[in-house]
């Protein structure tokens, strides 16, 4: 079987070219299935190249949302090439927490691997993300600001997931002389990963070689738009958190049916544990259902949220029908 679905979520027409079939439910991501509704109706100019001024417009938007300075602030076409922008700034030797997010073993050449338990005692550069990805583990913010007392290398927190509860996040705290760099992802909470847009947080002095790489018109005109009058709705925010925290209950209380411990603690997703999580996902796409395998943590499978109570109904009718 093709390793499309262990690499990323969202390889949906591999699934669909390997299993056959219509009608599917993506759960392989963690995505929100209900995008922010207002995207269609911002106005931009498609032959007008992206003015700065509009760029730092949504800078200060989203500073204001993460509650930082923002001076502190540099906007990038998706947190993943942040990630890997920032690492080639930044420089080895480094580690990354593990299990987690593939790119931050990638982002830093000869980076290895470190066990959550040990990180306090790690040197170097630190990688790690909060909410974890992808098993949703979340690191009180005080616990994840004391991995960088006494460090003499960075640290580099991946907050993707982090609008779900903002409370353990860590943004806050970056200053101009903390070696501290925090990331944000705009399409995971707001639904909409197809704009392409992420945060970079850090000293200014980080963010000035970080525009340089970047170099002129980084942003498309529709992700800067987007993200501006977004990231002020300040309704749907706080609405659709707590919906997600509903939604989460109601896909574990399905998964709990049928035997299945949910692990993890950001609403967007679950992972379960079982003997064989490969012939759980081969079942699930048979019946047009694709989740998340991992070839390196067999007996992991990450479900996404189901979009209503139909696709939790076919879930659950599926998880049944073994």
């Amino acid at each position: 079987m093709s390793d499309a679905w262990t690499w990323h979520g969202g390889a949906l027409a591999a699934a669909q070219r390997y299993f056959g079939g219509t009608d599917w439910i993506d759960l392989s991501t963690g995505i929100n299935p209900h995008p922010w509704p207002s995207a269609a109706d911002i106005v931009f100019d498609w032959q007008r190249l992206p003015d700065p001024a509009a760029l730092a417009a949504l800078e200060a938007a989203a500073a204001s949302y993460f509650g930082v300075d923002p001076r502190h602030v540099c906007a990038v076409p998706g947190s993943e090439i942040g990630l890997r922008l920032v690492g080639a700034l930044v420089g080895g030797p480094a580690q990354h927490m593990a299990p987690g997010y593939r790119t931050h073993g990638a982002m830093i050449a000869g980076g290895t691997a470190v066990d959550p338990e040990a990180t306090r005692e790690s040197r170097g550069t630190l990688i790690l993300a909060n909410p974890n990805n992808p098993d949703g583990r979340v690191i009180d913010g005080a616990a994840v600001l004391e991995l960088l007392a006494d460090r003499d290398g960075w640290l580099l927190v991946d907050e993707a997931f982090a609008d779900t509860d903002p409370a353990h996040s860590v943004a806050a705290a970056v200053g101009n002389d903390q070696r501290l760099v925090v990331f944000r992802s705009f399409g995971k909470f707001f639904g909409l990963a197809g704009v392409r847009l992420g945060f970079v947080i850090a000293a200014p002095a980080l963010l000035a070689a970080l525009r340089d790489r970047l170099g002129a018109w980084p942003l498309a005109a529709a992700a800067i738009a987007i993200g501006t009058v977004a990231y002020a709705d300040q309704g749907w925010i706080a609405a659709t958190r707590a919906r997600l925290l509903r939604e989460a209950s109601a896909l574990d209380a399905v998964l709990g049916r049928h035997g299945h411990q949910p692990i993890g603690a950001c609403p967007l997703f679950r992972l379960i544990a079982v003997d064989d999580a490969r012939a759980l996902f081969e079942r699930l796409a048979r019946r047009a259902i694709l989740t998340r395998p991992f070839d390196d943590q067999p007996r992991w499978l990450r479900i996404g949220l189901p979009a209503d109570g139909a696709a939790l109904a076919r879930l659950d009718a599926a998880l049944a029908d073994g």
